[in-house]
């Protein structure tokens, strides 16, 4: 086991974030977590966090996976006091960080999300690691699955994967992994390149648009001035930043400060009336 005293960390708030599909929670105050191919179990409760690994897995694995050396205190300090908007969104999802994934599950899982709700992508997720994923137990002898290497997907018939509920997805899927297994896309070139270089190669993927290529860029290359702009962000972006959200301003965090505003959207979609009031003096 291992413990820490965390500030702005929340696992609820990240489990529930839409950048990862593989987090769940096992009970009131635990969550589960299937990362390159590692299990671990988080429990907290306030600042206060116990973690199912030792002290070298986290170190070494853990750590970085959340996150955890960025300083998100200093992101929210810089936020406008006047934009009470971005203000009211960052201090609800304050708790949120941008992990550190795996490139190829995140292009996989951000492909199958187009057109999709939260609940049906973590369905379709399970279904494919459970059928083509490497089988592996945790420490409590439960049986779990890594995430399909791009070779597992690649020979598969394009239709293959409706069976796991992806619908005409599937072909975009097993397109892309047949790309990246036989060396068509480099990953890890692509790990090494520019925001902007990132994306233009990302575009070249088969089924992956600007919004997709956005939220590779942040969730799966750490590419924090990366903005994706789906659904629940455009809405925001309409009502409150009518003449564009000021990314000048938070200029190599802006991605950030979308996560803030992405969660509070998806949190209060059903409750219009909740939603804050922009402030007298909202930043443009």
């Amino acid at each position: 086991m291992t413990k820490r005293t965390i500030d702005h960390f929340n696992l609820a708030q990240i489990c529930e974030s839409g950048q990862c599909f593989r987090m769940t929670q096992r009970g009131e105050d635990t969550y589960c977590i299937i990362a390159a191919g590692r299990y671990l179990e988080a429990e907290q409760r306030g600042r206060e966090c116990v973690f199912s690994c030792g002290e070298e897995e986290f170190e070494d694995f853990w750590k970085a996976y959340f996150d955890l050396e960025g300083d998100y205190s200093f992101y929210l300090s810089q936020i406008n006091p006047n934009d009470s908007y971005l203000r009211n969104a960052a201090e609800f999802g304050e708790g949120i960080r941008i992990l550190r994934q795996d490139l190829w599950e995140v292009i996989a899982s951000f492909i199958i999300s187009q057109q999709n709700n939260i609940v049906r992508i973590r369905r379709c997720i399970a279904n494919i690691c459970e059928r083509y994923g490497e089988p592996k137990k945790n420490f409590r002898g439960e049986e779990y699955f890594a995430f399909p290497e791009p070779g597992a997907l690649s020979c598969l018939p394009e239709d293959a994967l409706k069976e796991c509920g992806l619908g005409y997805r599937s072909k975009y899927i097993v397109r892309t992994a047949g790309s990246i297994a036989d060396g068509e896309t480099d990953l890890g070139k692509i790990r090494r390149m520019t925001y902007r270089q990132a994306k233009a190669e990302l575009l070249k993927l088969f089924g992956v648009g600007e919004k997709v290529a956005d939220c590779i860029c942040l969730l799966g290359l750490h590419h924090m001035q990366a903005f994706p702009v789906d659904t629940h962000v455009r809405q925001a972006l309409e009502k409150y930043y009518k003449r564009g959200f000021p990314k000048r301003r938070y200029k190599g965090y802006e991605g950030i400060l979308q996560q803030y505003i992405f969660y509070w959207e998806l949190k209060h979609a059903r409750s219009p009336s909740e939603a804050p009031r922009p402030g007298r003096k909202q930043e443009v």
